[in-house]
């Protein structure tokens, strides 16, 4: 059987979405992890999927937030430039290890937000998982990319190395059929490997 036959089969249990995401950036779902495909290929609340398998709670550290008028317009988003969003930057770590273990990237556009939950999030240190739940805000999340690349100025966060690479996935979040925001999340492809 051919190597593309084979990556087909492979891969032919997963949304559309996600295989057109791994081909398009070489990433062949059989070389990972059954932990790392779990992170790249799920839409599951990542705090939680983390927490389940590190046996360890997790929490967010803000490296920045501010609110931006956008440069240019955002497709996935359905936003122009001029439009106001909030820009996020931050760590999911482990709460007694104090191990950085994802680096995430959010841009969010908070007038398609309910002013409570756009509050909680603006001044609390609760992952955006968690105030999903607690507000009970129904969402459905549509990945669309993923990557694999040299961590560079992030590898200060993880204690690695430059060159190490990161997994990485990009996906954009609906709620009321309308996309509320666009998340990159990162981790070291040395993490999560199976035992």
């Amino acid at each position: 059987m051919q190597t593309k036959e084979v990556n087909a089969m492979e891969t032919s249990f997963l949304r559309p979405d996600l295989q057109e995401s791994l081909a398009q950036s070489h990433i062949d779902p059989s070389k990972l992890s059954k932990f790392q495909r779990v992170i790249l290929t799920t839409d599951g609340t990542l705090t939680e999927i983390l927490e389940a398998y590190l046996l360890e709670k997790i929490q967010i550290v803000k490296l920045s937030e501010e609110v931006v008028a956008i440069a240019q317009d955002i497709e996935p988003l359905d936003i122009t430039a001029g439009c106001e969003t909030i820009s996020r930057k931050i760590l999911l770590q482990g709460k007694i290890s104090r191990r950085n273990w994802i680096y995430a990237e959010s841009i969010i556009v908070p007038e398609r937000l309910d002013e409570f939950f756009r509050e909680r999030l603006l001044k609390t240190q609760e992952p955006i998982g968690r105030l999903w739940l607690e507000h009970k805000v129904e969402t459905f999340k549509e990945i669309i990319d993923s990557g694999r690349e040299p961590s560079g100025d992030l590898s200060h966060y993880f204690k690695i190395k430059r060159e190490d690479k990161l997994f990485s996935r990009t996906y954009r979040v609906f709620s009321n059929r309308k996309p509320i925001m666009m998340i990159t999340e990162k981790f070291p492809e040395q993490f999560f490997v199976d035992v």
